[in-house]
């Protein structure tokens, strides 16, 4: 037996064992417990302080030191507060009493499509709390499947598939599934996608909250090769923990669509609509990871002028939809 497979199990146990302690802990004790852990690990340990505070910086201009401070605050309680609410969910919510726990809005014509024998792509962003999206939209009899990359950690890995496999949710990895989903599709099948996961260099670049961010050109070419509606969802906290409103933001039928959008352009159109849901809720955004990273050769990244024009062309995608 390895080391590597000690340590990961190990961990695995870790895990494990702090999920319990949290499932024994009411909620709104839990929540007072990440308010708490959120000021120790934004103002003391200072985790990712300054990726987060650029991130703030960029996005809010307007904002003060001070000001962002108290959001990168806010931001790790929400992020904790996932963590306890993905805990409990398995215990809590249910068939009979999800109601209780989530409110639908705008979401007729999304069942609408969902009921349909058409292709469907769900897009989602690091917003809210978006690993309980699908765990709810199993329990209201929809699978979906999704793309994710497999965890290092295949003791963890094997845990993850199960709480979301647990209401139907189906994990595809990255590497490999391009004919399951082309197969998936074809046959009116459902797909989840996160939109803001950094591309790389040859990804696609849009405006994103007021800079240059790579797009996978695939979550476009899913809708085009297909037919299918990308419906654009959130599922954000609302008053307190583990209390969800489920809604759409935005649909692009290409059925229906005049004129047609193309690559860059349903990149600049989700984009937009997430950036307007991110500044309704900015607590419930993931400002920690590094969406705006930018590896392209210095020649090839926008000089200020180009990036206004993006910002334009952006403006008139959000007019169209």
């Amino acid at each position: 037996m390895s080391l590597k497979i000690v340590l990961d199990y190990l961990v695995y146990v870790a895990v494990r064992l702090t999920i319990c302690i949290v499932q024994a802990i009411p909620l709104d004790r839990c929540a007072a417990i990440a308010r708490f852990l959120a000021w120790l690990v934004s103002d003391v340990l200072k985790i990712r302080a300054k990726l987060l505070d650029s991130n703030l910086r960029h996005a809010f201009p307007e904002m003060s030191a001070a000001e962002r401070k108290k959001l990168a605050r806010r931001t790790w309680r929400h992020l904790l507060l996932m963590v306890c609410e993905i805990a409990h969910a398995p215990r809590k919510i249910h068939e009979t009493n999800w109601r209780d726990y989530v409110d639908l809005k705008n979401a007729d014509d999304k069942i609408r499509l969902l009921l349909s024998k058409r292709p469907v792509v769900i897009l989602l962003g690091h917003l809210g709390n978006f690993e309980m999206m699908g765990y709810i939209a199993g329990i209201l009899g929809f699978p979906t499947y999704t793309v994710a990359r497999p965890l290092d950690n295949q003791f963890l890995h094997d845990f993850v598939q199960r709480f979301r496999g647990a209401t139907g949710q189906f994990i595809l990895p990255k590497q490999g599934s391009a004919n399951f989903i082309e197969k998936t599709l074809q046959s009116g099948g459902t797909l989840g996608l996160l939109c803001d996961q950094n591309a790389g260099p040859k990804g696609c670049w849009v405006e994103f909250m007021g800079r240059p961010a790579s797009c996978h050109k695939a979550i476009s070419l899913f809708s085009m090769g297909s037919g299918a509606p990308l419906v654009m969802s959130y599922f954000r906290r609302t008053d307190r923990p583990m209390h969800f409103e489920m809604g759409i933001q935005g649909i692009y039928d290409p059925a229906t669509a005049d004129p047609q959008l193309g690559v860059k352009e349903l990149a600049m159109w989700y984009n937009s609509h997430l950036e307007a849901m991110i500044r309704r809720n900015p607590d419930q955004y993931w400002w920690i990871h590094n969406r705006w990273r930018d590896d392209r050769p210095q020649k090839q990244k926008k000089t200020p002028a180009a990036a206004t024009t993006a910002a334009t062309e952006t403006e008139g995608a959000r007019r169209a939809a």
